[in-house]
Protein backbone atom coordinates (compact mmCIF):
# COMPACT_ATOMS: atom_id res chain seq x y z
CA UNK A 1 0.00 0.00 0.00
CA UNK A 2 1.63 3.17 -0.84
CA UNK A 3 -0.25 6.99 -0.62
CA UNK A 4 1.01 10.50 -2.10
CA UNK A 5 0.62 13.06 -0.25
CA UNK A 6 1.18 16.88 -0.61
CA UNK A 7 3.41 19.12 1.40
CA UNK A 8 5.63 21.97 0.90
CA UNK A 9 3.83 22.60 -2.34
CA UNK A 10 5.68 18.93 -3.48
CA UNK A 11 3.89 15.44 -4.24
CA UNK A 12 6.13 12.54 -2.19
CA UNK A 13 5.06 8.69 -2.84
CA UNK A 14 5.32 7.11 0.51
CA UNK A 15 5.35 3.91 2.09
CA UNK A 16 4.58 3.01 5.76
CA UNK A 17 7.95 2.30 7.41
CA UNK A 18 9.73 5.01 4.81
CA UNK A 19 11.98 8.11 5.72
CA UNK A 20 11.21 10.71 3.15
CA UNK A 21 12.68 14.42 3.29
CA UNK A 22 10.27 17.20 3.10
CA UNK A 23 10.35 20.81 3.13
CA UNK A 24 10.52 22.70 6.93
CA UNK A 25 7.24 22.13 9.28
CA UNK A 26 6.19 23.28 11.95
CA UNK A 27 6.83 20.61 14.56
CA UNK A 28 9.12 19.92 17.12
CA UNK A 29 11.39 16.21 16.64
CA UNK A 30 9.81 13.29 17.94
CA UNK A 31 6.34 14.86 17.13
CA UNK A 32 3.73 12.95 15.11
CA UNK A 33 2.14 14.96 12.06
CA UNK A 34 -0.83 14.22 9.79
CA UNK A 35 -0.14 15.08 6.00
CA UNK A 36 -2.60 15.74 3.52
CA UNK A 37 -3.15 12.91 0.88
CA UNK A 38 -3.69 13.29 -2.78
CA UNK A 39 -3.89 9.52 -3.61
CA UNK A 40 -3.99 5.70 -2.32
CA UNK A 41 -3.61 2.35 -3.49
CA UNK A 42 -4.38 -0.56 -1.17
CA UNK A 43 -3.45 -2.69 -3.99
CA UNK A 44 -6.60 -3.81 -5.43
CA UNK A 45 -7.60 -0.30 -6.60
CA UNK A 46 -7.00 3.37 -6.84
CA UNK A 47 -8.61 5.90 -4.33
CA UNK A 48 -8.67 9.29 -5.27
CA UNK A 49 -10.54 12.33 -4.51
CA UNK A 50 -12.74 12.85 -1.56
CA UNK A 51 -12.21 9.43 -0.83
CA UNK A 52 -8.29 9.83 -1.04
CA UNK A 53 -8.85 13.39 1.26
CA UNK A 54 -10.75 10.93 4.28
CA UNK A 55 -7.86 9.04 4.61
CA UNK A 56 -4.67 9.84 6.72
CA UNK A 57 -1.15 9.49 6.76
CA UNK A 58 0.84 9.70 9.91
CA UNK A 59 4.57 10.44 10.00
CA UNK A 60 6.34 10.65 13.08
CA UNK A 61 9.10 13.85 12.94
CA UNK A 62 12.99 12.61 13.23
CA UNK A 63 14.78 16.19 12.65
CA UNK A 64 15.56 19.02 10.78
CA UNK A 65 18.10 20.01 8.50
CA UNK A 66 19.33 21.37 5.30
CA UNK A 67 19.73 20.10 1.59
CA UNK A 68 23.07 20.13 -0.28
CA UNK A 69 24.00 23.73 -1.11
CA UNK A 70 22.62 24.70 -4.96
CA UNK A 71 25.08 27.02 -6.62
CA UNK A 72 23.17 29.74 -8.60
CA UNK A 73 25.77 31.74 -11.04
CA UNK A 74 24.07 34.50 -12.99
CA UNK A 75 26.58 35.64 -15.84
CA UNK A 76 25.96 37.90 -19.10
CA UNK A 77 28.55 37.72 -21.41
CA UNK A 78 30.54 40.94 -22.70
CA UNK A 79 28.84 42.86 -19.95
CA UNK A 80 31.69 42.19 -16.63
CA UNK A 81 28.67 40.68 -14.87
CA UNK A 82 29.37 37.70 -12.74
CA UNK A 83 27.03 36.76 -9.22
CA UNK A 84 27.70 33.52 -7.26
CA UNK A 85 24.81 32.99 -4.63
CA UNK A 86 24.40 29.56 -2.91
CA UNK A 87 21.01 28.38 -0.93
CA UNK A 88 20.36 25.55 1.23
CA UNK A 89 16.71 24.62 1.67
CA UNK A 90 15.40 24.04 5.18
CA UNK A 91 14.27 20.35 5.26
CA UNK A 92 12.20 18.09 7.49
CA UNK A 93 12.98 14.49 8.29
CA UNK A 94 9.59 12.48 8.61
CA UNK A 95 9.47 8.33 9.17
CA UNK A 96 5.81 7.19 7.68
CA UNK A 97 4.30 5.38 10.89
CA UNK A 98 0.76 4.55 9.12
CA UNK A 99 -1.16 4.96 6.10
CA UNK A 100 -5.33 4.87 7.01
CA UNK A 101 -8.47 4.54 4.57
CA UNK A 102 -11.07 6.01 7.03
CA UNK A 103 -14.15 6.38 5.43
CA UNK A 104 -13.16 5.29 2.21
CA UNK A 105 -16.16 4.19 0.01
CA UNK A 106 -17.01 3.24 -3.54
CA UNK A 107 -17.19 6.01 -6.41
CA UNK A 108 -20.20 7.45 -7.34
CA UNK A 109 -22.30 6.38 -10.58
CA UNK A 110 -21.98 9.89 -11.86
CA UNK A 111 -18.23 9.70 -11.67
CA UNK A 112 -18.49 6.45 -13.70
CA UNK A 113 -20.98 8.18 -16.57
CA UNK A 114 -18.48 10.74 -16.89
CA UNK A 115 -15.77 7.72 -17.70
CA UNK A 116 -17.54 5.91 -20.12
CA UNK A 117 -18.79 9.59 -22.03
CA UNK A 118 -14.45 9.86 -22.26
CA UNK A 119 -13.96 6.46 -22.93
CA UNK A 120 -15.84 7.37 -26.42
CA UNK A 121 -14.03 10.77 -27.12
CA UNK A 122 -10.80 8.14 -26.62
CA UNK A 123 -11.86 5.54 -29.11
CA UNK A 124 -12.42 8.58 -31.63
CA UNK A 125 -9.05 9.63 -31.50
CA UNK A 126 -6.73 7.51 -29.94
CA UNK A 127 -4.16 10.29 -29.16
CA UNK A 128 -5.89 11.28 -26.78
CA UNK A 129 -5.66 10.48 -23.16
CA UNK A 130 -8.58 9.67 -21.30
CA UNK A 131 -7.83 12.01 -18.35
CA UNK A 132 -7.37 14.71 -21.41
CA UNK A 133 -10.30 13.65 -22.72
CA UNK A 134 -12.71 14.37 -19.52
CA UNK A 135 -11.13 17.90 -19.01
CA UNK A 136 -12.26 18.36 -22.64
CA UNK A 137 -15.39 17.97 -21.87
CA UNK A 138 -15.70 19.98 -18.49
CA UNK A 139 -14.48 23.21 -19.67
CA UNK A 140 -14.93 24.34 -22.88
CA UNK A 141 -12.08 26.25 -25.04
CA UNK A 142 -11.57 29.81 -24.55
CA UNK A 143 -9.62 32.12 -26.24
CA UNK A 144 -6.80 33.95 -25.20
CA UNK A 145 -6.46 37.20 -24.51
CA UNK A 146 -3.83 39.19 -26.56
CA UNK A 147 -0.46 40.11 -24.99
CA UNK A 148 -0.48 43.50 -22.61
CA UNK A 149 2.70 45.16 -22.43
CA UNK A 150 3.81 45.96 -19.03
CA UNK A 151 5.64 49.06 -17.67
CA UNK A 152 8.98 48.50 -18.77
CA UNK A 153 7.83 47.80 -22.59
CA UNK A 154 7.40 50.51 -25.33
CA UNK A 155 5.75 49.65 -28.55
CA UNK A 156 7.99 50.67 -31.51
CA UNK A 157 6.49 51.18 -34.90
CA UNK A 158 8.59 50.40 -37.95
CA UNK A 159 8.75 53.06 -40.46
CA UNK A 160 7.19 52.35 -43.94
CA UNK A 161 9.67 50.53 -46.58
CA UNK A 162 10.69 53.64 -48.85
CA UNK A 163 10.93 52.84 -52.81
CA UNK A 164 14.06 53.24 -54.18
CA UNK A 165 14.37 56.17 -56.07
CA UNK A 166 14.42 55.60 -59.81
CA UNK A 167 18.22 55.23 -61.46
CA UNK A 168 19.33 58.06 -63.48
CA UNK A 169 21.25 57.15 -66.99
CA UNK A 170 23.48 59.44 -68.51
CA UNK A 171 24.74 58.79 -72.00
CA UNK A 172 28.19 59.53 -72.66
CA UNK A 173 28.91 62.90 -74.51
CA UNK A 174 29.08 62.00 -78.50
CA UNK A 175 32.30 63.42 -80.35
CA UNK A 176 32.44 65.77 -83.01
CA UNK A 177 33.98 64.23 -85.42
Amino acid sequence: MYAVVKTGGKQHKVIVGETVSVELLDAEAGSVVTLPVLLVNDGEKLITGEDAAAATVTAEVLGHGKADKVIVFKFKKRKGYKRTRGHRQNLTLVKVTDIALAGAKKAPKAKAVEVAAAEVVVEKNPAVKKADAVVAEKKPAAKKPAAKKTDGEVAVKKPAAKKPAAKKTTKPAESAE
